[in-house]
This record gives structure tokens, sequence and C-alpha cells, in this order.
């Protein structure tokens, strides 16, 4: 596209430029929805700094998932996107704030901080081992959806895969990583219970 052209472009060109691989579409469009996409955010989680964090994200990830995403209506698809950032932020606050109060409400418990960081230490060591031994497709399936947080329909479409495909690699990930860390769920009880 010429220079003087992205202004006057219309959404789906700017997506089409933005697949190639085009910096300047993607400063168009980040020029049209930031703010939008900024207000609205922050209408809904009542922070300039969570809404600018969270919008910063999205255009990210926009740009990281120029190739696989495939847009079909650009406000659309960014306001679903954003959507999806502050349900995930909520849950995680409300968690946080939680658990903040049910600890406070409990009494003092004698510190097991060394035992609990050895364990969660062996269990992280274990479950990366675990990992690496998984199938490739399944390794990798894994990967993409519980350490990226793509979806299925994502993955499928990254890895040129159905859904039905993608969903069998991630149950048979779990069914055999729950196999091999049986022993870390045996002893969680146990490690708990040390006083």
């Amino acid at each position: 596209m010429p220079p003087n052209s992205y202004a006057i472009a219309d959404d789906a060109a700017l997506v089409q430029a933005l697949s190639d691989g085009d910096a300047r579409a993607f400063a168009e469009i980040y020029e049209r929805y930031w703010w939008p996409l900024f207000t609205t955010a922050q209408r809904k989680l009542g922070s300039r700094e969570a809404a600018e964090e969270l919008v910063q994200d999205l255009f990210a990830a926009l740009w990281h998932k120029r190739v696989s995403s495939h847009i079909e209506r650009l406000p659309h698809y960014l306001h679903k996107a954003l959507q999806y950032r502050i349900i995930d932020y909520l849950r995680v606050r409300t968690t946080h704030a939680g658990y903040l109060s049910y600890r406070q409400a409990q009494p003092l418990a004698p510190d097991r901080s060394t035992e609990e960081l050895v364990a969660a230490d062996d269990l992280s060591v274990a479950l990366a081992e675990s990992i690496t031994q998984l199938p490739e497709s399944t390794r990798e399936v894994f990967r993409l959806s519980r350490l990226e947080h793509q979806s299925i329909p994502e993955i499928a479409d990254r890895l040129h895969l159905s859904p039905k495909t993608v969903e069998y690699h991630l149950t048979r990930a779990l069914k055999l990583l729950r196999v091999r860390l049986k022993d870390f769920l045996v002893l969680l009880p146990l490690l708990l219970s040390i006083k």
C-alpha cells in the first residue's frame, strides 16, 4: 500500500496488510482502535493502568498472531478479544482478593515454606521432565493450550489440525501427565499434614 493510503484504507485491507507483516497497517489499526478499546476497558475496570496494560497486551498479541489470525470483522474481533482479557483480569483479581481475605481470617500456621518450596521445585522439575516425554504433537498442543493460553480453534488453525484432534491431544497429554505425576498427588496430603 502507498504510505498515504493507510488512513483511508478499509479494515479488510488493513487486516490483509497486517497479515503480510506490514507495520504501517498495524500502526493504523492501533491509531483507529486504541482509544475506543482503552475507554471500554477503563470503564469496566475502573483503573487507567489496568486498562492501558490490557489494551497494550491485546495489540501485542494482534501483532504476534498476525499471520495465524483469521479476522473477518476487525472491530468485533478487537472488542471480543478485549472482553476476554477483561474477564480474565477480573477473575484473577477476584480470586486474589478472596484468597487474601481467606488468609486474613486464618490463624497463623507454622512456617512450612521451606518444605513447600522444595516440594514445589520437585513438582516443577517432574512436570517439565514429563512434558518433554510427551509425543511431539501432543507436547506442542499442550504447550500452546496451557502455556500460551490459546483456544482449541486457534491451536487447530495454527497446527493445521481439526479441533477434535486438538482435543484428543489435550486429553492424552493430561492423562499421561496425571499418570507420571501420580506420586506427587499421593504425597501432597502428607506434605500438607507435616507439623
